[in-house]
Protein backbone atom coordinates (compact mmCIF):
# COMPACT_ATOMS: atom_id res chain seq x y z
CA UNK A 1 0.00 0.00 0.00
CA UNK A 2 2.86 2.37 0.84
CA UNK A 3 4.31 2.09 -2.66
CA UNK A 4 0.92 2.43 -4.32
CA UNK A 5 0.28 5.67 -2.42
CA UNK A 6 3.78 6.90 -3.25
CA UNK A 7 3.22 6.20 -6.95
CA UNK A 8 -0.11 8.02 -6.85
CA UNK A 9 1.50 11.07 -5.21
CA UNK A 10 4.35 11.05 -7.75
CA UNK A 11 1.78 10.87 -10.54
CA UNK A 12 -0.08 13.87 -9.09
CA UNK A 13 3.12 15.86 -8.56
CA UNK A 14 4.32 15.35 -12.12
CA UNK A 15 0.93 16.52 -13.43
CA UNK A 16 1.28 19.65 -11.32
CA UNK A 17 4.77 20.15 -12.75
CA UNK A 18 3.35 19.89 -16.28
CA UNK A 19 1.04 22.82 -15.46
CA UNK A 20 4.00 24.84 -14.17
CA UNK A 21 6.20 23.93 -17.15
CA UNK A 22 3.43 24.92 -19.56
CA UNK A 23 2.87 28.23 -17.80
CA UNK A 24 6.57 29.16 -17.70
CA UNK A 25 7.30 27.70 -21.14
CA UNK A 26 9.86 25.15 -19.90
CA UNK A 27 10.14 23.28 -23.17
CA UNK A 28 12.61 21.38 -25.31
CA UNK A 29 12.88 22.80 -28.81
CA UNK A 30 14.26 20.46 -31.50
CA UNK A 31 17.73 21.33 -32.82
CA UNK A 32 20.35 19.72 -35.05
CA UNK A 33 21.33 17.33 -32.24
CA UNK A 34 17.78 16.31 -31.35
CA UNK A 35 16.20 12.97 -32.21
CA UNK A 36 12.72 14.49 -31.90
CA UNK A 37 10.88 16.95 -34.12
CA UNK A 38 8.21 18.42 -31.85
CA UNK A 39 8.31 20.84 -28.93
CA UNK A 40 8.02 18.87 -25.69
CA UNK A 41 7.94 19.72 -21.98
CA UNK A 42 11.38 19.55 -20.38
CA UNK A 43 12.38 18.78 -16.80
CA UNK A 44 10.13 15.79 -16.10
CA UNK A 45 13.08 14.29 -14.26
CA UNK A 46 12.21 16.52 -11.31
CA UNK A 47 10.22 13.46 -10.28
CA UNK A 48 13.41 11.94 -8.83
CA UNK A 49 13.77 14.86 -6.46
CA UNK A 50 10.10 14.41 -5.53
CA UNK A 51 10.82 10.72 -4.89
CA UNK A 52 13.62 11.57 -2.47
CA UNK A 53 11.42 14.05 -0.58
CA UNK A 54 8.66 11.44 -0.33
CA UNK A 55 11.19 8.91 0.93
CA UNK A 56 12.09 11.32 3.72
CA UNK A 57 8.43 12.00 4.41
CA UNK A 58 7.57 8.32 4.61
CA UNK A 59 10.00 7.84 7.49
CA UNK A 60 8.14 10.52 9.44
CA UNK A 61 4.70 9.06 8.70
CA UNK A 62 5.86 5.62 9.84
CA UNK A 63 7.72 7.04 12.85
CA UNK A 64 10.83 5.38 11.45
CA UNK A 65 13.60 7.95 11.68
CA UNK A 66 16.49 5.50 11.51
CA UNK A 67 17.23 6.06 7.84
CA UNK A 68 17.68 9.82 8.22
CA UNK A 69 19.18 10.32 11.66
CA UNK A 70 22.36 12.44 11.38
CA UNK A 71 24.25 9.80 13.38
CA UNK A 72 23.41 7.00 10.93
CA UNK A 73 26.10 5.91 8.46
CA UNK A 74 25.78 6.57 5.63
CA UNK A 75 24.16 9.93 6.31
CA UNK A 76 21.26 10.23 3.88
CA UNK A 77 20.81 13.91 4.66
CA UNK A 78 24.18 14.54 3.01
CA UNK A 79 23.11 12.53 -0.02
CA UNK A 80 19.92 14.61 -0.19
CA UNK A 81 21.91 17.84 -0.09
CA UNK A 82 24.06 16.63 -3.00
CA UNK A 83 21.01 15.48 -4.96
CA UNK A 84 19.29 18.82 -4.38
CA UNK A 85 22.43 20.67 -5.46
CA UNK A 86 22.85 18.83 -8.74
CA UNK A 87 19.12 18.84 -9.51
CA UNK A 88 18.83 22.59 -8.81
CA UNK A 89 21.73 23.62 -11.05
CA UNK A 90 20.57 21.20 -13.76
CA UNK A 91 17.02 22.57 -13.65
CA UNK A 92 18.33 26.11 -13.97
CA UNK A 93 20.38 24.94 -16.95
CA UNK A 94 17.21 23.44 -18.43
CA UNK A 95 15.51 26.83 -18.22
CA UNK A 96 18.43 29.11 -19.13
CA UNK A 97 21.68 27.87 -20.65
CA UNK A 98 24.46 28.20 -18.09
CA UNK A 99 28.17 28.30 -18.84
CA UNK A 100 30.04 25.04 -18.41
CA UNK A 101 32.21 26.66 -15.70
CA UNK A 102 29.22 27.44 -13.49
CA UNK A 103 27.81 23.92 -13.96
CA UNK A 104 31.19 22.38 -13.14
CA UNK A 105 31.47 24.33 -9.87
CA UNK A 106 28.10 23.04 -8.67
CA UNK A 107 28.85 19.52 -9.92
CA UNK A 108 32.08 19.65 -7.91
CA UNK A 109 30.17 20.63 -4.75
CA UNK A 110 27.53 17.92 -5.32
CA UNK A 111 30.20 15.26 -5.87
CA UNK A 112 31.97 16.43 -2.70
CA UNK A 113 28.75 15.86 -0.77
CA UNK A 114 28.37 12.44 -2.40
CA UNK A 115 31.93 11.49 -1.37
CA UNK A 116 31.14 12.66 2.18
CA UNK A 117 27.99 10.51 2.10
CA UNK A 118 30.14 7.53 1.09
CA UNK A 119 32.78 8.42 3.71
CA UNK A 120 35.31 8.21 0.88
CA UNK A 121 37.67 10.86 2.32
CA UNK A 122 38.23 8.68 5.39
CA UNK A 123 38.29 5.29 3.66
CA UNK A 124 40.73 6.03 0.83
CA UNK A 125 44.12 7.74 0.49
CA UNK A 126 44.13 11.39 -0.57
CA UNK A 127 45.62 10.71 -4.00
CA UNK A 128 42.49 8.77 -5.02
CA UNK A 129 40.26 11.81 -4.52
CA UNK A 130 40.94 13.37 -7.96
CA UNK A 131 40.21 9.98 -9.55
CA UNK A 132 36.82 9.85 -7.80
CA UNK A 133 35.91 13.36 -8.96
CA UNK A 134 36.86 12.65 -12.57
CA UNK A 135 35.08 9.28 -12.58
CA UNK A 136 31.85 10.50 -10.98
CA UNK A 137 31.57 13.71 -13.01
CA UNK A 138 32.35 11.63 -16.10
CA UNK A 139 29.53 9.16 -15.35
CA UNK A 140 27.11 12.01 -14.63
CA UNK A 141 27.81 13.64 -17.97
CA UNK A 142 27.81 10.32 -19.85
CA UNK A 143 24.33 9.62 -18.47
CA UNK A 144 23.29 13.08 -19.61
CA UNK A 145 24.71 12.50 -23.11
CA UNK A 146 22.76 9.24 -23.44
CA UNK A 147 19.42 10.85 -22.64
CA UNK A 148 18.32 11.62 -26.18
CA UNK A 149 15.33 9.52 -27.21
CA UNK A 150 11.98 8.52 -25.75
CA UNK A 151 12.25 5.94 -22.99
CA UNK A 152 16.01 5.51 -23.16
CA UNK A 153 17.22 6.65 -19.74
CA UNK A 154 13.98 5.74 -17.98
CA UNK A 155 14.10 2.12 -19.16
CA UNK A 156 17.85 1.83 -18.68
CA UNK A 157 17.71 3.26 -15.15
CA UNK A 158 14.85 0.94 -14.25
CA UNK A 159 16.97 -2.05 -15.29
CA UNK A 160 19.97 -0.84 -13.28
CA UNK A 161 17.87 -0.08 -10.20
CA UNK A 162 16.00 -3.37 -10.51
CA UNK A 163 19.31 -5.22 -10.64
CA UNK A 164 20.53 -3.35 -7.58
CA UNK A 165 17.30 -4.19 -5.75
CA UNK A 166 17.79 -7.90 -6.58
CA UNK A 167 21.36 -7.83 -5.28
CA UNK A 168 20.27 -5.99 -2.13
CA UNK A 169 17.40 -8.41 -1.43
CA UNK A 170 18.84 -11.77 -2.51
CA UNK A 171 22.64 -11.47 -2.56
CA UNK A 172 23.93 -8.98 -0.01
CA UNK A 173 22.05 -6.19 1.81
CA UNK A 174 23.95 -2.93 1.36
CA UNK A 175 21.30 -0.22 1.82
CA UNK A 176 17.77 0.39 3.10
CA UNK A 177 15.38 -1.17 0.58
CA UNK A 178 13.32 1.99 0.09
CA UNK A 179 16.42 3.85 -1.08
CA UNK A 180 16.24 1.69 -4.23
CA UNK A 181 12.47 1.27 -4.54
CA UNK A 182 11.56 4.96 -4.50
CA UNK A 183 13.65 5.91 -7.57
CA UNK A 184 12.26 2.79 -9.28
CA UNK A 185 8.73 4.08 -8.68
CA UNK A 186 9.80 7.46 -10.05
CA UNK A 187 11.12 5.73 -13.19
CA UNK A 188 7.83 3.90 -13.70
CA UNK A 189 5.73 7.05 -13.33
CA UNK A 190 8.04 9.03 -15.61
CA UNK A 191 7.99 6.27 -18.25
CA UNK A 192 4.19 6.46 -18.33
CA UNK A 193 4.60 9.93 -19.86
CA UNK A 194 7.86 9.39 -21.74
CA UNK A 195 7.83 5.83 -23.10
CA UNK A 196 5.51 6.53 -26.00
CA UNK A 197 5.82 7.51 -29.64
CA UNK A 198 4.96 11.11 -28.79
CA UNK A 199 6.44 11.79 -25.36
CA UNK A 200 4.58 14.07 -22.97
CA UNK A 201 7.86 15.18 -21.36
CA UNK A 202 11.61 14.64 -21.33
CA UNK A 203 13.92 14.09 -18.36
CA UNK A 204 15.93 17.23 -18.97
CA UNK A 205 19.31 17.68 -17.31
CA UNK A 206 17.61 17.64 -13.92
CA UNK A 207 16.41 14.10 -14.57
CA UNK A 208 19.46 12.57 -16.23
CA UNK A 209 21.81 14.12 -13.66
CA UNK A 210 19.49 13.33 -10.74
CA UNK A 211 19.00 9.66 -11.50
CA UNK A 212 22.68 9.25 -12.41
CA UNK A 213 23.64 10.75 -9.04
CA UNK A 214 21.33 8.28 -7.27
CA UNK A 215 22.59 5.29 -9.28
CA UNK A 216 26.23 6.21 -8.62
CA UNK A 217 25.54 6.41 -4.88
CA UNK A 218 23.92 2.95 -4.90
CA UNK A 219 26.69 1.36 -6.95
CA UNK A 220 29.32 2.89 -4.69
CA UNK A 221 27.56 1.61 -1.55
CA UNK A 222 27.44 -1.87 -3.08
CA UNK A 223 31.12 -1.80 -4.05
CA UNK A 224 32.07 -0.61 -0.56
CA UNK A 225 29.97 -3.36 1.02
CA UNK A 226 31.32 -6.22 -1.12
CA UNK A 227 34.81 -4.93 -1.92
CA UNK A 228 34.14 -5.79 -5.57
CA UNK A 229 34.41 -3.40 -8.51
CA UNK A 230 32.47 -5.60 -10.93
CA UNK A 231 29.18 -3.86 -10.07
CA UNK A 232 30.20 -0.86 -12.17
CA UNK A 233 29.52 -3.18 -15.12
CA UNK A 234 25.83 -2.45 -14.47
CA UNK A 235 26.60 0.64 -16.60
CA UNK A 236 28.40 -1.20 -19.42
CA UNK A 237 26.05 -0.29 -22.29
CA UNK A 238 25.90 3.43 -21.52
CA UNK A 239 29.61 3.45 -20.76
CA UNK A 240 30.57 1.78 -24.03
CA UNK A 241 28.45 4.11 -26.17
CA UNK A 242 29.54 7.26 -24.32
CA UNK A 243 33.27 6.53 -24.02
CA UNK A 244 33.77 5.09 -27.50
CA UNK A 245 31.87 8.01 -29.02
CA UNK A 246 34.16 10.45 -27.18
CA UNK A 247 37.20 8.56 -28.49
CA UNK A 248 35.77 8.72 -32.02
CA UNK A 249 35.20 12.47 -31.76
CA UNK A 250 38.71 13.03 -30.40
CA UNK A 251 40.09 11.04 -33.33
CA UNK A 252 38.12 13.29 -35.68
CA UNK A 253 39.48 16.36 -33.80
CA UNK A 254 36.01 17.53 -32.81
CA UNK A 255 35.17 19.48 -29.68
CA UNK A 256 33.67 16.82 -27.41
CA UNK A 257 31.62 19.48 -25.60
CA UNK A 258 29.78 20.55 -28.75
CA UNK A 259 26.38 19.06 -29.60
CA UNK A 260 26.54 16.10 -31.96
CA UNK A 261 24.70 13.06 -33.33
CA UNK A 262 27.43 10.43 -33.27
CA UNK A 263 26.14 8.13 -30.53
CA UNK A 264 25.07 4.75 -31.85
CA UNK A 265 21.52 5.22 -30.62
CA UNK A 266 21.39 8.57 -32.46
CA UNK A 267 22.51 6.95 -35.72
CA UNK A 268 19.77 4.34 -35.37
CA UNK A 269 17.10 6.91 -34.50
CA UNK A 270 18.06 9.83 -36.74
CA UNK A 271 19.60 8.18 -39.80
CA UNK A 272 18.07 4.71 -39.95
CA UNK A 273 14.73 5.91 -38.55
CA UNK A 274 14.44 3.03 -36.10
CA UNK A 275 11.67 3.50 -33.51
CA UNK A 276 12.81 5.21 -30.32
CA UNK A 277 10.95 2.65 -28.26
CA UNK A 278 12.66 -0.29 -29.99
CA UNK A 279 16.09 1.25 -29.39
CA UNK A 280 15.25 1.91 -25.73
CA UNK A 281 14.06 -1.67 -25.29
CA UNK A 282 17.23 -2.98 -26.91
CA UNK A 283 19.60 -0.94 -24.73
CA UNK A 284 17.70 -1.86 -21.57
CA UNK A 285 17.47 -5.59 -22.35
CA UNK A 286 21.12 -5.72 -23.39
CA UNK A 287 22.13 -4.20 -20.05
CA UNK A 288 19.79 -6.60 -18.26
CA UNK A 289 21.59 -9.52 -19.91
CA UNK A 290 24.96 -8.16 -18.81
CA UNK A 291 23.69 -7.58 -15.27
CA UNK A 292 22.48 -11.17 -15.13
CA UNK A 293 25.98 -12.40 -15.97
CA UNK A 294 27.54 -10.07 -13.38
CA UNK A 295 25.18 -11.29 -10.64
CA UNK A 296 25.03 -15.01 -11.33
CA UNK A 297 28.46 -15.82 -12.81
CA UNK A 298 30.89 -15.62 -9.93
CA UNK A 299 33.99 -14.43 -11.75
CA UNK A 300 36.73 -12.45 -10.00
CA UNK A 301 36.75 -8.73 -10.72
CA UNK A 302 39.48 -8.83 -13.34
CA UNK A 303 37.95 -11.71 -15.28
CA UNK A 304 34.49 -10.12 -15.11
CA UNK A 305 35.79 -6.98 -16.78
CA UNK A 306 37.56 -8.96 -19.51
CA UNK A 307 34.63 -11.29 -20.21
CA UNK A 308 32.12 -8.44 -20.46
CA UNK A 309 34.00 -5.35 -21.63
CA UNK A 310 36.05 -6.88 -24.44
CA UNK A 311 33.04 -8.39 -26.27
CA UNK A 312 31.02 -5.22 -25.58
CA UNK A 313 33.65 -3.01 -27.20
CA UNK A 314 34.15 -5.34 -30.18
CA UNK A 315 30.41 -5.70 -30.82
CA UNK A 316 29.86 -1.95 -30.48
CA UNK A 317 32.59 -1.12 -32.99
CA UNK A 318 31.31 -3.73 -35.46
CA UNK A 319 27.69 -2.58 -35.20
CA UNK A 320 28.63 1.08 -35.55
CA UNK A 321 30.76 0.28 -38.61
CA UNK A 322 27.81 -1.62 -40.13
CA UNK A 323 25.40 1.23 -39.36
CA UNK A 324 27.68 3.84 -40.94
CA UNK A 325 28.09 1.76 -44.07
CA UNK A 326 24.34 1.36 -44.28
CA UNK A 327 23.84 5.11 -43.88
CA UNK A 328 26.47 5.99 -46.48
CA UNK A 329 24.91 3.58 -49.00
CA UNK A 330 21.48 5.21 -48.75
Amino acid sequence: MQYFITSFILFALILVYFKVANYYNIIDKPNHRSAHTEITLRGGGIIFLFAYLLLMGSTIVRNDYRLFLPSVEPNFWIFGAGLLMICAISFIDDVIDLSSKIRLIFHFIAVTLLLCFLNAFQLFPWWMTPVFYILIIGILNAYNFMDGINGMSGMYSLVVLGSLWYVNYYVTAFVAEDFIIYPMLACLVFLFFNFRKKAKCFLGDIGSMGIAFWVIALLALLMLKTGELKWILFLTVYGADAILTIIERLRLKENIFDAHRRHLYQLFANDLKVSHLKISWFYALLQLGINTVVVFVNFPDGLSFIVILVPAVVIYVMVKYWVKRKISSK
